[in-house]
């Protein structure tokens, strides 16, 4: 890892470019009982981290992203496991990169789901399609809250929930 001030070398231009500070959560849970162990995975993947290997996650660091990885550190150990929080810099440009793209990546299926549902939704009728706007809302505002490298499907996601409201739909029609 680089250190604080640190800089990568670009390969490409030679040029000094940082690496970007990354929040991760080593941490290891007993076997039993599972129920904790589930909990844990289900908040992590609801943050949408990366995971470096067994019982190694990582995030973009900044103040929420560290909150939420202390607190679910706080519960692993309460819960009879061990857990440390570090904040650290990738030492190749590279690596970090793959990490961000493979986090696009996976929005990237997510978003496309949305659209797909959103898609079809334009032809129910106007309550079922209302019902289909407010929840492909709350969708889209659970996805983006672990959307740290928005991809360009999340615009078109945003675009294709908001054209299931009647203002959007009666527009088209006209």
């Amino acid at each position: 890892m680089v250190t604080e001030g640190e800089d990568v070398r670009s390969a490409s231009s030679g040029r000094a470019e940082v690496a970007g500070q990354w929040v991760l959560l080593s941490y290891r849970m007993p076997r039993e009982p599972s129920t904790a162990r589930i909990t844990v995975w289900r908040k992590l993947k609801r943050l949408g981290v990366a995971s470096l290997g067994d019982g190694v996650v990582a995030l973009p660091a900044d103040a929420r992203t560290r909150e939420q990885l202390d607190w679910i550190a706080e519960e692993i150990v309460e819960g009879g496991g061990e857990a440390m929080v570090w904040l650290a810099r990738p030492a190749a440009l590279g690596p970090e990169r793959r990490l961000a793209q493979e986090m696009a990546d996976a929005r990237i299926v997510e978003y496309t789901t949305v659209i797909a549902e959103a898609e079809q939704s334009t032809a129910l009728a106007e309550p079922e399609r209302l019902r289909a706007l407010r929840r492909l809302r709350g969708e889209l505002r659970r996805i983006q809250r672990r959307d740290y490298f928005p991809p360009p499907e999340r615009a078109v996601a945003v675009r294709a929930v908001a054209g299931l409201h009647p203002d959007h739909v009666s527009e088209e029609s006209a």
